[in-house]
């Protein structure tokens, strides 16, 4: 049916009928269906695969899926298609979309500027404060990465966010995380 143009792939074995607007729901819902029964309900999805749920990013190769610290990421065997990394989440951090735990879109550019390489995160990061019913400012952003404590990566994500505060015309030079701010 995919090859007759009547359904359009989604992610992995799932399918959307042609014309279909794809939302976030039903990326969310073609997601949960590649993570094991066993360990939906003590994982997240985030980074990359939280933006592409977003419609932010392209869909991921693997999923990258959060354990909150307080379950031990030993205790969940290894999940095919999936990556597991272990971290701390705030009680805001997390949302529910389609059957499938997501982080919030703030968590997720965070997670994105810090732990993504540059030429994949600012297309996302871009697209994630582009869309106005997300919610996220780059002003938020960098004062949310600023308040990081001891996270590896934060210097060379406050340059990312300060490369998105650059205008196009503006002449390359560096700009400081609190140009970013402003």
């Amino acid at each position: 049916m995919a090859t007759d143009g009547v359904l359009t792939p989604l992610y992995e074995k799932s399918f959307t009928p042609s014309g279909l607007d794809v939302t976030p729901r039903l990326r969310a819902r073609a997601a949960a269906l590649v993570v094991p029964d066993r360990i939906r309900r003590k994982v997240i999805a985030g980074r990359m695969t939280a933006a592409w749920i977003y419609g932010c990013a392209d869909a991921p190769e693997r999923l990258s899926l959060l354990v909150d610290a307080k379950h031990r990421i030993s205790s969940l065997r290894s999940a095919p298609g999936c990556i597991l990394h272990e971290v701390r989440l705030g009680q805001l951090d997390v949302v529910s979309i389609g059957g499938l735990l997501v982080t919030s879109p703030l968590r997720t550019a965070v997670d994105v500027a810090l732990h993504v390489e540059a030429d994949r995160a600012l297309p996302a990061l871009r697209m994630l404060l582009s869309k106005e019913e997300l919610g996220v400012r780059l002003r938020l952003l960098v004062l949310a990465v600023e308040a990081s404590a001891r996270v590896p990566h934060k210097k060379a994500a406050l340059r990312k966010l300060a490369a998105l505060g650059r205008t196009p015309d503006a002449p390359a030079r560096e700009v400081s995380p609190s140009e970013a701010a402003a």
